[in-house]
């Protein structure tokens, strides 16, 4: 019998989601935006100590391969022939650390996780010296055996030593906080082809696109022009506002950022940011922790069983509290509890701490744009779940839109990939964009129920703070990075480490 023949999509492009809490590949069609495959592996997270968090370099390292190797073999079923793949984007976790030696690639510890505590009393110190004046694709190209050392502007953006004016790293802040200059990779734009697959069903396909998760959302959602935002839950909540090719500094909180620079000659955007640190993160803490859900999906049957938390409120600090506070003292508190409250009144409580939470951030965005959004776009992997979007709506008081297709960051690598010059698949121009079929959901109660529930978030807030007093750097532990050898590269994303001995660079 004949084999079947493979099917002829057009060019596809594949992208490689690296997040703090799982690793995907997925593979899109260029010229339709629609999603063929994908395969998702979950990603463990180590607390060795209070306020440590950690993740195996080698465990995500894995994960990359397994995620590309099912993808592949996932779109041999569906009769798609690979081949057809013209390019590979790659989207990561930002601000996690990973150390390693430079000469043989080995992780030299654990990756240092985002939501880690364990250098707050290191930026205390740090702070009282600022003057009163207010690899990933190294490693997807070859690693230790003769990769491209390099990160994109939106990564280094993340690390405090890159100048996001001059688009280069600071001499300045670099001795500021004593890192050798030298250890730091090439800073490239968000699409350019840094170096080709070197091993596995993908070897030759070039790496053509990298971006930081929150700005490859911001792609993926299409905010190209001034104003627009999106808000993607994930294991935090990441609130972003592109604020075109002006660099715009908050005055509540918000952070400025680097948005894209979508080609070598392309001009670099901006965008203003708000973070959350605890949102998706607070669902696997009651599933791993408190063991009252199974699976993160159960936290919507329980939620909708009650329709109310019945006056409880969760402010999941576990990491302190990010923007608009900027609270390192704060932890988590439940409050609110009667004899009445059971696990589907908490369950409920942590979704609307989500809410809640970025109610905050976009209150402060609009009052530093000036302009209130008329609605909010999302994504992200909790976007699936329809009671927290309603809620979302409600607590918000305005609209919230969502693409049918959640996986904008992972879309926004690729679109970045397929783009590049020199593959040219992909077109970023607004009429040949893809239109994107979107569900919408309306605010349900009045204005004056939103803002009371709102208030009372306000207060818990209040009560979650100054519970942890920092002791100073010279009571603590030595840092576990001050006997190491200058022999290795410190990056601001971990992924950096994956692919050493699976990829190769360029000539």
């Amino acid at each position: 019998m004949a084999a079947a023949k493979k099917a002829v999509l057009g060019p596809l492009v594949g992208a490689v989601d690296q997040g703090t809490s799982s690793t995907r590949f997925l593979v899109f069609n260029s010229k339709t935006a629609e999603l063929l495959s994908h395969h998702q592996v979950e990603i463990k997270q180590e607390f060795p100590r209070e306020g440590w968090v950690e993740q195996d370099p080698k465990e995500i390292l894995h994960s990359v391969y397994e995620c590309i190797e099912k993808t592949c073999e996932k779109l041999g079923q569906l009769n798609i022939d690979i081949s057809n793949i013209k390019a590979i984007g790659v989207s990561n976790q930002r601000e996690t650390t990973v150390v390693w030696d430079k000469l043989t690639g080995e992780p030299l510890y654990n990756a240092v996780v985002w939501l880690d505590l364990r250098t707050q009393s290191t930026v205390e110190s740090l702070s009282k010296r600022i003057p009163g004046n207010n690899n990933f694709v190294k490693s997807l190209t070859g690693g230790a055996s003769g990769g491209v050392h390099c990160t994109d502007v939106t990564n280094a953006s993340r690390t405090m030593l890159f100048n996001i004016h001059s688009l280069e790293w600071d001499k300045e802040l670099c001795e500021f906080f004593e890192i050798p200059m030298k250890i730091l990779p090439n800073v490239r734009s968000s699409s350019e082809i840094y170096g080709l697959m070197k091993a596995g069903a993908l070897e030759g396909v070039p790496i053509s696109g990298c971006l930081g998760d929150q700005s490859a959302a911001l792609v993926g959602q299409m905010c190209f022009q001034d104003g627009q935002a999106k808000n993607t839950y994930g294991t935090g909540c990441f609130l972003l506002c592109n604020t075109g090719r002006k660099c715009v500094f908050s005055e509540h909180g918000l952070l400025t950022t680097v948005a894209y620079k979508l080609g070598r000659d392309k001009p670099v955007y901006y965008a203003l940011e708000g973070s959350v640190a605890i949102a998706g993160a607070v669902i696997r803490w009651l599933r791993d922790n408190l063991g009252i859900i199974k699976t993160s999906e159960e936290i919507e049957n329980l939620a909708k069983e009650v329709g109310t938390s019945y006056g409880c409120y969760f402010v999941p600090a576990f990491s302190g509290l990010y923007a608009p506070y900027w609270e390192p003292s704060a932890r988590g508190i439940i409050c609110g509890l009667t004899q009445f409250t059971n696990k589907c009144h908490i369950a409920f409580a942590a979704l609307e701490a989500v809410c809640f939470q970025t109610r905050e951030i976009l209150d402060a965005m609009n009052r530093d744009c000036g302009i209130p959004l008329s609605h909010l776009q999302v994504d992200g992997g909790m976007t699936n779940n329809k009671i927290l979007m309603q809620l979302q709506a409600d607590i918000l008081y305005i609209p919230v839109v969502k693409p049918s297709m959640p996986e904008t960051t992972a879309l926004g690598a690729a679109m970045a990939a397929g783009a590049a010059e020199g593959v040219g698949v992909w077109s970023l121009e607004p009429e040949d964009l893809s239109a994107v079929t979107m569900e919408r959901f309306e605010p349900q109660i009045n204005a004056e129920e939103s803002e009371i529930r709102y208030s009372t978030w306000k207060k818990a807030v209040m009560k979650s703070m100054g519970w942890v007093t920092t002791q100073s750097s010279e009571s603590g532990d030595p840092s576990i990075f001050c006997s190491l050898p200058l022999g290795f590269f410190i990056v601001s994303s971990m992924v950096m480490l994956i692919g050493a001995r699976y990829l190769s660079g360029m000539p």
